[in-house]
């Protein structure tokens, strides 16, 4: 039995010096070392042996065993090494072939001005406020001084959904929901940015859905000159350190004085040019102090408290600020047109 076991670790040791790849060596395994493999036949053979001669044969079954084991793993290594070696090769990678740039995006001109003004008028102490799109016909109209009815509802061609419900053609309903939310405490000092929605027809300059930045401020003692000071430093942050503004009187039902406020143009620099009909002024916005009725409906004694309100379209400030001409590049996702904006 000495002599088969010597024959048998000769033999294995003959074939796995032979062996050429791990599959091959597997089966050389399981052979050799199998639960019926010869090994295994011989040390169950060993019953059959006197007491002398089992521990003499064990040994060397366990010495030829302890062979071919570590014959076995030592090839195994040298396959894995090698799997190793060829998967890096295959996987090679040539740093010094020129990379492949990334687009990469940026934010879109209309969030842009958006996130300026915000960032503005946050520096003036301002918060954000926001409301729903779908809005009711009191808090769009009626809580404006605009009773059913009233002339100046011709003005905002509107999108009605029920008798009572519309798209919101303003962000003022923020405005009404915030004073009553703050059930007449001061200061009041917010700005309301948002989707509004109105039926007119799209062209250069107009569009039935775009954006609106509303602010007001309430407390006391506030009066015009607060109104000028804050719109003058706010288009000045926006459009330059130079940058004059011009109120004219107008006329918005919720508030009394009403004014529009214009800038120097933003191309001549209120010289005169195509672009301001040679008048050197921009129109940018509708503000005044606050009707005392709008005050009054929303919880504020108008004999206590005044306030100031303005309101202007996100896209005319895009415009402006960017010498865009046409409104409608907006929202057309032309990336020719989008990608000039990418680092702004």
């Amino acid at each position: 039995m000495k002599e088969r076991l010597i024959e048998l670790k000769q033999e294995a040791v003959a074939q796995l010096s032979k062996v050429a790849d791990a599959t091959h060596l597997n089966d050389l395994r399981v052979k050799y070392l199998g639960k019926k493999g010869p090994l295994t036949e011989i040390l169950r053979g060993m019953g059959s042996l006197s007491a002398e001669e089992r521990p003499l044969i064990g040994q060397v079954a366990n010495e030829v065993r302890g062979a071919i084991e570590s014959l076995i793993e030592e090839k195994q290594e040298h396959f894995q090494r090698q799997e190793t070696e060829q998967r890096l090769a295959a996987e090679k990678v040539d740093v010094t072939l020129p990379g492949r740039p990334l687009k990469q995006g940026g934010i879109h001109p209309l969030n842009q001005v958006i996130q300026d003004i915000e960032d503005i008028f946050i520096g003036m102490g301002y918060r954000i406020a926001e409301g729903p799109e779908v809005e009711t016909d009191y808090y769009n109209f009626e809580s404006l001084n605009l009773p059913k009815n009233h002339p100046a509802r011709d003005m905002q061609d509107s999108f009605y959904l029920t008798e009572d419900l519309l798209m919101r053609t303003q962000t003022s309903p923020v405005q009404v929901r915030t004073m009553e939310a703050m059930k007449g405490e001061v200061p009041v000092k917010v700005i309301c940015p948002g989707r509004v929605y109105r039926r007119d027809d799209d062209d250069a300059t107009h569009s039935f859905q775009f954006h609106q930045i509303e602010g007001i401020v309430i407390g006391p003692r506030i009066r015009m000159s607060d109104l000028k000071g804050t719109l003058l430093q706010f288009t000045r942050e926006m459009f330059g350190s130079d940058t004059q503004i011009r109120l004219r009187p107008s006329f918005f039902p919720f508030t009394e004085p009403s004014v529009e406020v214009d800038v120097t143009c933003v191309k001549c620099s209120g010289k005169g040019c195509r672009v301001c009909k040679n008048s050197g002024w921009l129109e940018i916005l509708g503000s005044g102090m606050m009707h005392p009725r709008v005050l009054e409906m929303s919880g504020y004694d108008p004999e206590k408290y005044s306030g100031f309100a303005f309101g202007m379209g996100v896209e005319r400030i895009a415009m402006l600020k960017y010498g865009v001409d046409d409104i409608r590049h907006f929202y057309n996702n032309d990336l020719r047109f989008l990608g000039q904006f990418a680092t702004i």
